[in-house]
């Protein structure tokens, strides 16, 4: 059949003209050569068949991006002074993919880029040896600052001794100088270096700061801040420092205030609580008064994440908490606080720094204050102090200059007791971690939408994929189907989702996808960690193992007694995905849900053991460690919890 040509354009024409309309509002205009549309041509446009494609409608999140929140350059004190001399460009360059020559002299890539990055730079100081290496007038007008200029001009012993002095004089909030113009000119630099390198939808560079706040000399209660927002909005401040608080609910009334002058976003990231000796999630408040619904609600608020791993060891939970898991004994990191000497631990501080606990504790809250104040969803990150992300085992370059591969530094003190032996040395640094965020987009708006919603998961290195729904009446093949997401949404929550007055006689089902790093190792396990308040108040946990690899059977108390063993060569630094999944689904429904209970649910994927770096250090520079140092890991990925609420 021979076309009308001249219809078919004036068709085309008008569905472009009504697709402008629909975005526009209306015809206003018709572009210049076009033909108006007639009515004829409208009845084709209102004829047109249903979308063949199920997606110009789908608006949920469908990718994970991965990054890190908590990332040091030479603009924070403790970095620049100890020897690190990579910037935020840098920072931003080797994120995105770029090789880079680090701070002791190596070449050095990712083996993948990230998608998004948070320079987090310390509040207190900012910028101090940057200006120091530049000898600005204005800083050296100061003696203190002229001091530390000298000393980092002599270098050597004296540079250290500069570096430790300011370290102290913060955790003493010494503010050595006090001036605002010196604060607002470096922080215009670091927003206009994350301006530089945002690229919505190939690389976000987030604005943020860190929050150094340590009472106690040393107990860590340091806070990442994250900005939804450019630097038009971000400029309208300066970042608030220990030296104006250490006290978080003055931070939530910085960012309060923040968001009511500039219209804008903010966030805060409490870091992993094992070096905070009992106060990251203590019952009290800064002051020692007793939680009370106000500030249960401003921490909620304001908090929406916590940093479960991260370099400084992990604090998912640990064994003195968690006899009965198996895989709690991880990555410990429990002797004391981050000065030196070490406040020494005790056991009942731990319940209070580690996030099963807290979860735990936050329903006890919950049900007294009516207000969740632990309601976090969980990240990893690096708190790198080395301008680099690094995570993978076989490149990892620690966490300052200091240890950057080399033949010692597995055995170089990193904090000290009072005797002076080492309360951590560089072995027991870990390779940890990164954050995975379900988005639609890779811009600013999108993943902190993503982060403040609580859909999103911390991985201790590997990119494991990890997806979880639950709901009322998911059904087994349901995890198996091609529209499992849609469903999912449509149906259920997702990870950092609520579930709200369960339906007469039923109990929560959940739904679970796991897949590894494609450059990584197999997966172990899918498990799902329970906890829940009794009718007396009292506190419990239990784990499921939902999901197992490699054929073997889940018994009927919910465990698999059956390791799924281990490959690592030690000499060879290699292993085999010989044994274990590289993918594992499951479908769960809660067998002993108590409807009155309040309760959260959140999944815990193992991965199979694979070499430590400490494995590679010792095959590339031909060394033997201590017998006590360990050589292989078993990586995981932690999701953000689905809460239960009467």
């Amino acid at each position: 059949m021979k076309r009308n040509t001249r219809l078919h354009n004036a068709v085309l024409a008008g569905l472009a003209a009504i697709g402008l309309a629909l975005v526009t509002g209306g015809f206003s205009h018709v572009a210049q050569g076009q033909e108006i549309p007639t009515e004829a041509d409208a009845k084709v446009v209102e004829q047109r068949k249903p979308d063949y494609s199920p997606y110009p409608n789908q608006h949920f999140p469908n990718r994970v991006f991965w990054g890190d929140t908590h990332h040091h350059s030479n603009f924070s004190f403790d970095d620049g002074l100890m020897g690190t001399k990579l910037g935020p460009e840098e920072s931003y360059r080797f994120a995105r993919g770029e090789e880079m020559i680090s701070n002791s002299g190596q070449r050095v890539r990712l083996s993948r880029p990230l998608d998004f990055l948070n320079v987090s730079d310390h509040a207190e100081f900012i910028g101090l040896a940057d200006m120091l290496a530049k000898a600005d007038p204005a800083l050296l007008a100061n003696p203190t600052a002229k001091r530390w200029y000298d000393m980092m001009q002599a270098g050597g012993r004296e540079a250290t001794k500069a570096g430790i002095e300011a370290v102290l004089a913060v955790f003493k909030r010494d503010e050595v100088y006090k001036d605002e113009k010196i604060t607002r000119n470096m922080w215009e630099r670091v927003t206009a270096i994350a301006t530089k390198y945002n690229e919505p939808g190939k690389f976000t560079a987030f604005n943020g700061f860190e929050w150094t706040s340590a009472p106690g000399m040393g107990n860590n209660l340091h806070r990442v801040v994250i900005f939804r927002d450019g630097a038009e909005r971000a400029n309208q401040i300066v970042p608030f420092s220990a030296f104006d608080s250490e006290n978080p609910e003055d931070l939530w009334k910085y960012m309060a205030n923040y968001e009511q002058k500039t219209g804008g976003q903010i966030l805060a990231i409490p870091h992993n609580g094992n070096l905070s000796n009992g106060r990251m999630f203590a019952l009290a408040d800064l002051m020692g008064n007793p939680l009370t619904r106000a500030y249960a609600e401003k921490r909620a608020r304001w908090e929406p994440l916590m940093e479960v791993t991260q370099t400084k060891g992990d604090s998912e939970t640990h064994p003195f908490l968690s006899p009965n898991d198996e895989f709690a004994d991880f990555e410990r990191w429990d002797f004391g606080n981050m000065m030196t000497p070490v406040e020494p631990k005790k056991k009942e501080m731990l319940q209070f720094e580690y996030a099963r606990s807290a979860l735990k504790n936050g329903l006890q809250l919950e049900a007294k204050l009516g207000v969740n104040p632990f309601k976090f969803g969980m990240i990893g990150s690096t708190d790198t102090h080395t301008g680099m992300s690094t995570f993978d085992e076989d490149n990892f370059f620690g966490k300052l200059p200091s240890s950057e591969p080399s033949p010692e530094r597995w055995n170089e003190g990193f904090l000290f007791n009072a005797d002076k032996t080492p309360a951590a040395s560089g072995w027991m640094l870990q390779a940890s971690g990164i954050a995975g965020v379900w988005a639609r987009e890779n811009t600013r708006e999108s993943l902190f939408d993503a982060m403040k919603r609580k859909e999103v998961y911390g991985s201790t290195g590997p990119r494991i994929t990890v997806r979880l729904f639950a709901g009322w009446d998911f059904q087994a093949d349901e995890v198996e189907a091609p529209d499992f997401a849609a469903q999912g949404y449509k149906r259920g929550v997702p990870m950092g989702g609520d579930l709200k007055s369960a339906p007469a006689g039923k109990a929560p089902t959940f739904m679970v996808r796991a897949m590894r790093d494609p450059d990584g190792g197999n997966l172990d396990r899918v498990q799902i960690i329970k906890g829940w308040l009794d009718a007396k108040g009292e506190v419990h946990e239990r784990i499921y193992d939902v999901a197992v690899s490699d054929g073997r059977k889940i018994g009927a108390d919910g465990r698999c007694k059956t390791s799924v063993g281990n490959t690592v060569d030690v000499p060879n630094a290699t292993y085999k995905n010989t044994i274990g999944d590289p993918l594992l689904t499951a479908y769960w429904k809660d067998p002993e849900f108590d409807a009155k209970q309040r309760t959260f649910y959140y999944v815990r994927v193992i991965q199979i053991p694979t070499p430590r770096w400490t494995a590679y250090d010792q095959k590339r520079f031909g060394i033997k460690m201590a017998d006590y140092v360990p050589m292989t890991v078993t990586d995981r990925a932690y999701t953000s919890p689905v809460w239960y609420t009467p």
